[in-house]
């Protein structure tokens, strides 16, 4: 490359990012996230209003989230930054092979997001258990995954884990969810009977879904090193932000029929 080419190039660079430029650039950028921010508050009100449909306003709102990033970053380059062409071809080849060494993971995370977003294997408010950890999902970003487990913890994972990992969805997409609930019972217990309690407890609990059946599976299993009975009831609750909630119901007034039917448990 000759000098004057060289020149040239740094002149147009020069003039690209001059001040006013930058703080243009800066300002553009501040008000993009802006946007996002109330937009994000505005959906946050609407399914306050209507939580009913709060699973399609979130994933309403990831994707208008989506499209408001990428629609503004290529306004930003070319209505902002305006580079000519001659600079683009210029610097565009060694640019690309830098920034795709040094943003190999992020590039991978951002394609990623889009997958997910088109294939949907998992959407916004969705229970799912990836990775030994279980929550809900409040986030889908163009780079990670926003996972609120059940202790109120936030886990962030990159998109390009869910690419080639298993995820599994607890409910997709539906405000439904079946729970499953171990009971166990002495080996001499009536099984029938405690059956029977259950379901009882099960269609008389108000976080309770009826629409779906409620099933049951029997085996058995050994607990503390002695063969018990293991009753599974599988039942649907209304909202999956109910889950725990009608967990601890069914648990609480199943264990107290059992003591008061003398049903008995395993001995320790």
């Amino acid at each position: 490359m000759s000098d004057d080419n060289l020149a040239s190039e740094l002149a147009a660079f020069v003039d690209i990012f001059n001040m006013g430029t930058v703080f243009l650039l800066i300002t553009s950028i501040f008000v993009l996230w802006l946007i996002n921010w109330c937009l994000r508050y505005f959906m946050s009100r609407l399914m306050q209003r209507f939580p009913t449909r709060r699973f399609a306003i979130m994933q309403l709102s990831t994707l208008m989230s989506f499209l408001l990033y990428i629609v503004g970053g290529i306004v930003l380059v070319v209505g902002v930054l305006r580079p000519p062409h001659e600079f683009l071809l210029a610097i565009g080849g060694s640019a690309a092979v830098a920034f795709g060494f040094a943003l190999k993971d992020v590039a991978a995370s951002l394609v990623s997001g889009l997958i997910l977003l088109f294939d949907r294997p998992f959407q916004v408010g969705d229970r799912v258990t990836f990775d030994d950890v279980y929550g809900e999902i409040v986030a889908i970003t163009l780079r990670t995954v926003r996972l609120k487990t059940l202790d109120d913890n936030v886990v962030t994972i990159p998109n390009s884990r869910f690419i080639t990992d298993v995820v599994a969805s607890g409910n997709l997409g539906e405000m439904d969810m079946m729970v499953v609930t171990d009971f166990h019972l002495a080996l001499e217990a009536d099984i029938q009977e405690a059956q029977d309690i259950v379901r009882q407890v099960i269609v008389t609990s108000r976080y309770a879904y009826l629409k779906k059946p409620v099933t049951f599976a029997v085996e058995e299993v050994q607990v503390a090193e002695r063969l018990s009975i293991r009753l599974r009831a599988k039942a649907y609750v209304l909202d999956v932000n109910y889950e725990k909630a009608f967990q601890s119901d069914i648990t609480v007034r199943s264990t107290t029929l059992f003591r008061e039917r003398g049903i008995p448990r395993p001995m320790r």
